[in-house]
């Protein structure tokens, strides 16, 4: 499996979990497929771009760097729609990007990698 496939899965699989954290926000409660669903989207493209990145880059902190930025950005945008729960979707949204980025760098062969 190639690092864009494989950083595709992990995100859409982490988004899953991530859409589901926010069963821990009562208020959000009712919306609860509508947020997995939105996170899933959200981390199948921000997992494609970390394995687009992870292809061509062969340092596994610059991938890891770039998927928490990617994910803390589109995380970012998710919760500037809301107009409120920033600490709520940044701070998972942007683990998932650290995490596919750094499962993606280290796990998938295709390159050498350096700290």
């Amino acid at each position: 499996m190639n690092k864009p496939v494989f950083g595709l899965l992990l995100g859409a699989a982490l988004g899953a979990l991530d859409g589901l954290t926010s069963w821990f926000t009562p208020e959000v409660r009712a919306g609860l497929m509508g947020i997995v669903i939105g996170s899933t989207f959200k981390g199948l493209v921000a997992g494609l771009l970390i394995g687009l990145f992870a292809k061509r880059v062969q340092s596994l902190w610059l991938v890891v760097g770039f998927g928490l930025l990617v994910a803390m950005f589109f995380a970012f945008l998710v919760a500037n729609m809301q107009g409120k729960y920033y600490f709520e979707i940044m701070l998972p949204g942007s683990l998932v990007g650290a995490i596919t980025g750094f499962a993606t760098q280290k796990y998938i062969p295709g390159s050498k990698q350096t700290v």
